[in-house]
């Protein structure tokens, strides 16, 4: 079953219905400040910044709001379920400066070094983002000084270890929970 598949099966968006209601709770916004995380990976006005694996926009309002109307937010999913969900929160909010797209991150369809800063929050490790496929991809579209930023949950300690063995990004700096890496 390729990625497209796995993103309408009605299956799986039941199954991960349960999850995006936690994503976006008020418990969870209080335990974990999405604009605080947001800083830690420098967010700044006027860039264009990919987020994948945008789930039910837990990041996505609150990096919109960072960006400004100057710069781009593509907020990208696989699940039908979750991308119909941002989009109905940023049509709400009237956000312009939001993209909100069905695709797979092993492909993302962006034109190469088009990202100034990639946030890859709460997504990665994920067997469905096998990170010998999801850093080149990532790699590609950021922009030559461009970030790399990850947030892990679960914690887990041997991805920030082969983010730097596959030889695409330096490390930056640990700020807020997140790990910034500049492509290399």
């Amino acid at each position: 079953m390729n990625t497209e598949d796995l993103g309408n099966s009605k299956i799986l968006n039941l199954l991960f219905k349960p999850a995006g209601v936690i994503m976006g709770s008020k418990f969870r916004k209080w335990l974990l400040n999405p604009v605080k995380t947001l800083r830690g990976a420098g967010i700044q006005p006027g860039q264009t910044v990919l987020e994948v694996g945008c789930g039910t926009g837990f990041f996505t309002m609150p990096a919109a709001q960072l960006i400004g109307d100057q710069g781009c937010l593509v907020a990208m999913d696989v699940l039908s379920e979750y991308i119909e969900c941002v989009s109905r929160k940023v049509q709400a909010a009237d956000l312009k400066n939001v993209r909100v797209v069905k695709r797979d991150a092993l492909d993302t369809g962006l034109g190469a070094a088009s990202i100034d800063t990639v946030l890859l929050f709460g997504v990665i490790p994920f067997p469905s983002l096998p990170l010998n496929r999801l850093l080149p991809e990532m790699h590609r579209v950021l922009k030559p000084e461009g970030n790399l930023a990850v947030w892990l949950f679960p914690v887990s300690g041997w991805v920030p270890k082969w983010i730097l063995q596959s030889g695409l990004f330096t490390y930056i700096s640990k700020q807020n929970g997140v790990y910034n890496y500049r492509r290399f």
